[in-house]
């Protein structure tokens, strides 16, 4: 990047001058480099500053003065617009540079501006890890989901599972009552028996059975 200060080395004007050097002393003394553009002399730097003026930032009568900044072919401001970034200590951001390592903006401590800067590289970690870790728990998902049932088998399974428990307990009731029906046909059979002995024991004697029994004597 090339920071680019159209400026014009003939100029009638002592305070078009003076910003100049005011502008041209600050930044050697930051050790930025930079490149001298001279309008006066030149009238393609003379077309080509105009033209790339925002029309916002030119004046009424549209030809703005001298001197202009640019880094490469972005507009970076007017002397008064660098004039304010110069108060706030704020230059490397009007020239969208980063500052040198060290740089303490003003009014901010170098702890907080180290801590912010460790903040953005911890947060920019933290969004390079988490695609990582989606995807890891996606695979860890995928590689168990084959083991797990699905819901309809294991709820298939579960009413199977009832229906087997309910025709079990049908089985054990309908033995209970064939058990419990033998133990009462059995008693009815003994008195079925004992009332056919008694039958036969009060049948009447014959005439033959008499006279066997007369001749027995």
């Amino acid at each position: 990047m090339v920071i680019k200060v159209f400026l014009a080395s003939s100029s009638g004007s002592t305070a078009i001058k003076k910003k100049q050097q005011d502008v041209l002393g600050f930044l050697e003394a930051l050790k930025i480099d930079y490149t001298q553009l001279d309008i006066a002399c030149n009238e393609e730097n003379r077309r080509w500053m105009r033209e790339n003026v925002p029309g916002e930032k030119k004046p009424e009568n549209g030809i703005p003065l001298p001197p202009q900044i640019f880094n490469e072919e972005s507009y970076c401001g007017d002397y008064e617009t660098f004039f304010d970034a110069k108060e706030d200590n704020d230059v490397y951001t009007f020239l969208g540079i980063p500052p040198p390592l060290g740089f303490k903006k003003k009014g901010v401590p170098t702890e907080e501006q180290n801590g912010h800067a460790e903040g953005e590289q911890v947060k920019e970690e933290e969004e390079e890890a988490a695609p990582a870790e989606e995807d890891a728990v996606q695979e860890e998902a995928e590689e168990e989901a084959p083991a797990d049932a699905p819901a309809e088998e294991v709820e298939k399974e579960t009413t199977e599972a009832a229906a087997d428990e309910e025709e079990e307990e049908v089985e054990e009731e309908a033995a209970e009552d064939e058990s419990k029906r033998g133990v009462e046909e059995e008693p009815q059979e003994v008195e079925g028996e004992a009332e056919d002995e008694k039958g036969e024991d009060d049948q009447p004697m014959s005439e033959v059975d008499l006279t066997l029994g007369v001749c027995s004597v």
